[in-house]
């Protein structure tokens, strides 16, 4: 399992077990940790180019941050915002990335079965002899 996957995965508890109540030592943890986990999965949605997921993940981390916190003093508010951002560091681990890789092998092959234009317009006007044909 690759760091990417691994970090996501246990903000992701983190963010569960914050629905308990607990001292307030965890929930500054908690900031931090989401902080830099959202922080991760930002970098590496821009860079697979999943717009929707880079900014769901901005929103997380400008919530969740640690140097300007953002309080919202009643437990019951945070409860179904820390349910939903353990559900999306799940959801981000089961994410198909685009990366430009896969679409540079994907224009190779495509190119690699075309043929070059004058291969096309001879292979077009080839007769072709029924005898060979009925052989095969």
């Amino acid at each position: 399992m690759t760091p990417l996957k691994i970090f996501p995965t246990f903000c992701a508890l983190c963010c569960f077990i914050g629905i308990f109540k607990l001292p307030i030592e965890y929930y500054t943890f908690l900031r931090i940790l989401v902080s830099a986990g959202a922080l991760l999965v930002l970098y590496h949605t821009i860079t697979s180019r999943l717009p929707y997921f880079s900014i769901v993940f901005l929103a997380i981390l400008i919530l969740f941050n640690p140097v300007f916190p953002i309080y919202l003093y009643r437990k019951g508010i945070w409860i179904p915002i820390d349910t939903i951002t353990g559900i999306l560091f799940l959801l981000i681990n089961f994410i198909e990335k685009q990366t430009p890789e896969k679409e540079e092998e994907i224009t190779e092959k495509t190119q690699e079965h075309a043929l070059p234009i004058h291969q096309r317009a001879v292979a077009r006007d080839r007769i072709i002899n029924p005898k060979k044909l009925k052989e095969q």
